[in-house]
Order: C-alpha cells, then structure tokens, then sequence
C-alpha cells in the first residue's frame, strides 16, 4: 500500500513537472512583428505602445519581437508576410489594402463621415469590429484596432489652395481609393506616394500640395520645411484607424487568456491614440504657425459641395461591391442611431452632426 502511494504521489509530481514544463515552453514563444511605419514617421508610436503593452501583460506566454518599416521587408508587403505567416504580426493602415478588396478603404479611414470619436462608437459597440474581423479573415488574419487619429491636416505645398476651386487641375498627394475618387471629381489628380516621399515630392514641385496624416506626425516628418500654405480641414480623411494583423495559426496557437491580453491591450492602446494625437496635432498647429505657413480654411458652401461628392462616391462604391456596401451600411446606421441621443445632448455631444448623409435605402439596395 504504501508503494503504491509512493507511486502515486511520483506520478502526480511528474505531472505537475510535466504542466510546468509545458508552460515554461510556452512561455518562451516569440512573435516577429513588422510596420508598414518606418522609425521617421511618428505614427510607429501606435505601434510600439501596443507591443509594449503586450510584452508587460502577456509576457509569461508571448513575446513580440517588434522591427520598424523597411527594416524586415518593404511596407508594401506586411500584408502578404502576415497572411503567409513568414512574419506573425504587422502594424498597418487598412487603406493600403483597398486594391485586395474595396472595403479596407473605410475601414481605414473616411472622406467626410466619421470623426475619431464616430470610429470609436462603432467599433467598440455598434458592430465595427466584427466588420475588421470579417474582412480581414478572408485573408487568414485576425485583426485588432488599436490606434484612431481624428482627421488630418489637410494639403500642405508650396502653392495657396483657398478653396475647391483651386483643386482644379492640381496634382495631390492623397491616399485611399475613395478619397481619390473624390479628388478627381473636384477638379484634381491625385498622385500615390508613399509617406516618406511627400516631403521631397513637395519639396521639388513633384506635386503642388501632399498630405500624410495628422497635424503632429506632418510637422514631425519636416513639412514646415517645404510648405508654404495648409489648406484644411482635412476632409479627405476625417478620422483614420490603425491596428494589428495577426496571422490566423499564430493567433490560435495563443491560449484564450493571451488573447483575451491583446485585445485589452488594444483598446487601451486605442484610447490613448486618440488623445496622444490630438496634443499632438494641437502643438503641431501652434509651430506651424510660428513656422510662417499660411492656413487656409474651406468655407462651408466648399464643405457642403465635398459633402455631396462624397455621398456620390460612397453610393458608386457600395454598388461595386458587396464588402464596401455593408461597411458603409453600418456606418451610416450608426450615424442614424446614434442621432437620437447625440443631438438632443448637444452643445456637449459627440461625433459629427449631419443632416445630408448618403442615404441608407440606397446603399441597401446595393447588398
């Protein structure tokens, strides 16, 4: 009797050894994980505060290997690398994936629509996350949110834009598959780039004006240095997202607690992003200004004008695909909901208040 006790308490030791083991095996695993953001442009901070985060919470099972843009691969080809799973993780932008499917282009950003604090409504609560999971998942990748800039500065060049009319004939730096479809409806061309090179395009009348992103990351990358007049807002892009594609097998091999770590380290990185770039952006003005550029603003008859295209281009899209006609229903749903508290809340509500949006009939009829 007592050897088999003997026996039995080994055995259970062994387990408990063979568990430890176990998770002392998982707790080694490491992920490679890329940007498309290369360490000059100040947008890798999103990046880096949720890998930092990760590291801190998760580190008992995950660690993440983080590499700036360019360093592994050029940015053009995370999103291959990830789906694959030559890398694990890569931060991005969806935009840049609009020619793979037309829907990354809202969830990326929007010309005229969403505001920053409109993307956080609808993916935390009004079905926008699901919309990131879906699309992302025809390509075996799980995706994560973690980063909301509201909108961005607008077009920054050597030549005065003072109003839509003077798009007429330009040719822009502007990303985004719809921001593009509007630009050329106003009278302008719009002319690809990647970041990096807005500041010499403009710097050498490649372009007549560029934009990259918010007032904060554009003075960063050394604009006032090129530009002598801003024309904003920046409808173009109203409110942007960023976030994390993770390959679908790495992301199952995780336990559901770590996943559980790294969508909480995402919101939280969320939150911070937003107000992170608006001090940002409100300093960025400040040495603009002392800076000597000019600011011009759009009148609200030009805003109202951009308004219309928009609703135009986002109607044309949604009968294109199916992808883009249900994000952009979900937007606008929410936008419609979300009326009935917002404006009756005002002056102290959020979001952006409009009474000319596309209309939902329309972009329903497209699904």
């Amino acid at each position: 009797m007592k050897k088999t006790t003997k026996f039995s308490l080994t055995g259970l030791a062994a387990g408990i050894a063979f568990t430890a083991f176990t998770t002392t095996a998982q707790a080694q695993e490491e992920w490679t994980m890329t940007s498309t953001w290369p360490e000059n442009l100040d947008l890798i901070k999103i990046d880096q505060h949720w890998v930092e985060l990760v590291n801190k919470l998760a580190g008992e099972e995950l660690q993440i290997n983080f590499r700036a843009g360019g360093t592994l691969m050029p940015g053009t080809e995370v999103f291959d690398a990830t789906e694959t799973g030559s890398i694990e993780a890569a931060g991005d932008w969806p935009g840049y994936w609009a020619g793979l499917n037309p829907a990354f282009s809202p969830l990326a950003t929007t010309t005229s629509l969403f505001n920053g604090v409109d993307y956080l409504n609808w993916i935390q609560q009004w079905g926008g996350r699901e919309l990131y999971e879906e699309i992302y998942g025809q390509f075996n990748m799980v995706y994560l949110p973690y980063g909301i800039t509201n909108n961005e500065s607008g077009f920054m060049g050597r030549t005065p834009i003072e109003s839509i009319a003077d798009l007429e004939g330009k040719r822009l730096r502007l990303s985004g598959r719809d921001q593009g479809r509007v630009l050329e409806e106003l009278g302008g061309s719009q002319v690809t780039l990647a970041g990096g090179e807005v500041y010499q395009a403009i710097e050498r009348g490649v372009i007549d004006a560029g934009e990259f992103s918010t007032p904060g990351v554009d003075f960063n990358a050394g604009f006032a240095e090129v530009a002598d007049y801003w024309a904003t807002p920046g409808w173009h892009q109203s409110a942007s997202v960023f976030g994390v594609m993770i390959n679908k097998d790495a992301w199952d091999a995780l336990s559901e607690e770590t996943q559980e770590t790294l969508r909480i380290a995402a919101d939280a990185t969320m939150a911070w992003s937003l107000a992170w770039s608006e001090r940002q952006s409100t300093e960025a003005t400040q040495k603009f200004i002392d800076a000597g550029v000019t600011i011009n603003q759009f009148s609200e008859e030009d805003l109202a004008r951009i308004q219309e295209v928009t609703n135009e281009v986002i109607l044309r899209g949604a009968c294109e695909d199916t992808d883009h006609a249900k994000v952009y229903q979900s937007m606008i749903a929410y936008l419609e909901h979300y009326a009935t508290w917002r404006d009756v809340s005002a002056p102290y509500n959020m979001s952006r208040v409009m009474d000319n949006l596309p209309s939902l009939e329309e972009i329903e009829a497209c699904l």
